[in-house]
């Protein structure tokens, strides 16, 4: 599945900070703006997997199903 986020990467002394726009509790930290890229796609993985589990958890039947949305 391919999707699209926006990263917002901020310059601190000598690191980089980033989070997903889209995405509450994506974020992460590097020393160049590439470590940061690389460490935010993985945090986006990471929130997602989380996400799906907790919501999940506990159910007797869960219903998956593929929805469009235009915003």
């Amino acid at each position: 599945m391919l999707s699209n986020y926006t990263a917002i990467i901020v310059k601190s002394e000598d690191w980089y900070a980033g989070f997903i726009k889209e995405l509450p509790g994506a974020h992460s930290q590097g020393r160049t703006i590439e470590e940061v890229r690389e460490n935010l796609k993985e945090a986006i993985k990471m929130v997602i997997e989380s996400n799906y589990r907790h919501s999940i958890e506990g159910y007797e039947k869960v219903i998956e199903e593929k929805m469009t949305v235009n915003i």
